[in-house]
């Protein structure tokens, strides 16, 4: 199974942006897909998830700005991001976990497989 994300880039405070990770090697419907994001210096953070049932979930700093979505047709997920700031400032990468419970979703070891992060960098 591999995930390449993309979709990342420059922008002022305020505005957005669509990240994409599209899932080969099976179908993204299999898996609890997630966001993660790393800022220089700290430690890697849950943003997003949506579960193979359709549930989505939030990091409290992002909930009202992000939102995670899902093709099927299209083995891809996405996370819509508006309202930038740029303490959102960090890789972003997806994640795909196959039986992951409840509790587990925010917490980067129990996902599976990554995909290699795509940079977003936010300017005051």
């Amino acid at each position: 199974v591999q995930l390449q994300a993309s979709g990342g880039g420059l922008v002022q405070a305020g505005g957005s942006l669509r990240l994409s990770c599209t899932v080969s090697g099976s179908t993204v419907r299999s898996y609890d897909m997630a966001w993660f994001r790393q800022a220089p210096g700290k430690e890697r953070e849950f943003v997003s998830a949506i579960r193979k049932n359709g549930y989505t979930y939030y990091a409290d700093s992002e909930k009202g700005r992000f939102t995670i979505s899902r093709d099927n047709a299209k083995n891809t997920v996405y996370l819509q991001m508006n309202s930038l700031k740029p303490e959102d400032t960090a890789v972003y990468y997806c994640a795909a976990g196959a039986r992951l419970i409840l509790s587990s979703l925010r917490l980067k070891e129990q996902y599976d497989y990554w995909g290699q992060g795509t940079l977003v960098t936010v300017s005051s």
